[in-house]
């Protein structure tokens, strides 16, 4: 079976469109299976999307550079899509300056705590420097980590595939867990998601609430410059 789809798809697979088109069907499956399981949190639509067009790349033998030329504009939105975020935060900016001594000793403690926790469990478990500093950006959101990654001497596809899957389970088990704490303040909610989960995680609370889609961009921007100004010195001190 195998070789009959790739007979079929390789024709195809040269042509850049096939690619995005699969990978955005893939996410609308995705989105689709979500609403099925009533919203619930395991139901991720990025988690769908990856199984399903990695199936699919395996199935036809198609190699991911193949694959990346064809759905690499998917890529570029990471960006506007992120400073897309800015809409909530300034429609709720009085609620984000009345919180801001509160959230600032938030994110400072994520902040550290995330780069912190990165590298430890790297080099606790007998891991080299490139590994603890692909991990150390792990919860920034995938453009930031990607350039920190190749500053400091990481490995940055293995930082995002480590930044995507760090957003996938804060995506997965973060309201949950709030839920189970008895945090039903959706500030708390959205910057937890912003800063653990970054684009992901926002993603799944934004529609949820306006205030929470304000504190998740908060997050993901205020991480994004915290990290890349703690990662660096952390890098210092591990000399090449």
């Amino acid at each position: 079976m195998d070789h009959v789809l790739q007979a079929v798809w390789q024709p195809l697979g040269l042509t850049p469109l096939p690619w995005l088109t699969v990978t955005i069907a893939a996410y609308v499956l995705g989105q689709m299976v979500q609403r099925f399981c009533k919203n619930a949190p395991f139901a991720n639509p990025v988690l769908i999307a990856i199984l399903v067009v990695s199936g699919l790349l395996e199935a036809t033998g198609t190699p991911y550079a193949r694959y990346f030329a064809g759905a690499q504009f998917i890529q570029f939105l990471l960006g506007p899509a992120t400073v897309a975020l800015a809409v909530p935060l300034a429609l709720n900016l009085k609620h984000v300056q009345r919180s801001f001594p509160g959230v600032g000793l938030a994110l400072l403690s994520g902040s550290l705590t995330s780069a912190l926790s990165g590298v430890a469990v790297v080099a606790w478990l007998g891991g080299g420097r490139a590994a603890a500093f692909s991990m150390a950006p792990k919860a920034v959101t995938t453009p930031i980590a990607l350039s920190l990654s190749q500053e400091i001497g990481g490995v940055p596809a293995l930082t995002a595939a480590l930044a995507i899957a760090g957003g996938i389970i804060a995506a997965i088990v973060g309201r949950t867990m709030l839920r189970w704490l008895r945090v039903d303040d959706w500030r708390a909610h959205g910057l937890a998601a912003g800063v653990a989960g970054s684009g992901i995680a926002a993603s799944q609370v934004a529609p949820l609430n306006g205030l929470a889609a304000a504190f998740a961009a908060l997050g993901i921007g205020l991480n994004g410059l915290l990290t890349a100004a703690i990662v660096p010195l952390l890098a210092m001190l591990w000399p090449q």
